[in-house]
C-alpha cells in the first residue's frame, strides 16, 4: 500500500510529465530540445529522482502546452483530442520590408523536423532564405496567384494549384512577380 506524501514534501511530477510527454508523441530528446532542459534532468524527473525548479517546471509546461498546475498535480485528465488554435493565436513572422508575411501553422514542438507556413507575398514581394541544414527540402503549393521559385541556379514559375519541391540546403528565393497578392502553403522537411 502506498502511503500519502507528507504534507510539506514537494509534489511528485515524474509520472505526470511522462504521461503528458508520451501523449504528445515526444521522446525525452524531443522534449529536451523544445523545453531547453537536459535529457538527463528530464529522465531524473520522470523517475522521481529529482524535482524540477519553478523555472524548469514553467519551461516544461510551456513546451507541453499545459498550465504549470497540471504538472504539479497527479490528477489524471483526459488528453485533449482536438485543440483549436484561433487565427489570433497563430504566430506570424512579418517581413513587411520584403513584402511577405509567414503564418506559422505547425506546432512549435515539431520545429526543426517539420514546419509548415502560410506565405503571403505582396506584388513584387519576396522571401529570400539562406541555405538550411543539409538534406532539408521545401514543398511550396500556390493557393492564390502565381509565384517564381529560385533554388540554386534554377528558376521555375508556378501557377495557382502548382507545387514545387526543391532542395532547401542551398540559397533559395520565393518571389511574387505578379500584380496582386499571392498566397502559398510552404512545408519544410528537415533531415
Amino acid at each position: 500500500m502506498k502511503t500519502a506524501a507528507a504534507p510539506n514534501s514537494p509534489p511528485e511530477v515524474g509520472a505526470t510529465l511522462q504521461r503528458l510527454r508520451l501523449a504528445r508523441g515526444l521522446t525525452l530528446e524531443d522534449l529536451s530540445r523544445i523545453a531547453g532542459v537536459s535529457k538527463s534532468m528530464l529522465s531524473q524527473i520522470e523517475r522521481e529522482k529529482a524535482n524540477p525548479t519553478i523555472a524548469i517546471t514553467w519551461r516544461l509546461a510551456n513546451a507541453l502546452g499545459v498550465g504549470i498546475g497540471e504538472l504539479l498535480t497527479a490528477e489524471v485528465r483526459d488528453v485533449e483530442t482536438i485543440r483549436v488554435v484561433d487565427a489570433h493565436e497563430t504566430p506570424t513572422l512579418p517581413g513587411a520590408h520584403a513584402g511577405y508575411t509567414l503564418r506559422i501553422l505547425g506546432p512549435m514542438d515539431l520545429a526543426g523536423k517539420y514546419e509548415w507556413y502560410e506565405l503571403s507575398l505582396t506584388a513584387g514581394g519576396e522571401l529570400a532564405s539562406q541555405a538550411h541544414d543539409p538534406g532539408t527540402h521545401e514543398h511550396l503549393t500556390v493557393l492564390h496567384g502565381s509565384l517564381e521559385i529560385e533554388a540554386g541556379n534554377t528558376k521555375k514559375k508556378l501557377k495557382q494549384g502548382a507545387t514545387a519541391r526543391y532542395n532547401a540546403d542551398q540559397n533559395h528565393t520565393i518571389r511574387n512577380t505578379g500584380k496582386s497578392e499571392a498566397r502559398a502553403l510552404l512545408v519544410v522537411v528537415h533531415r
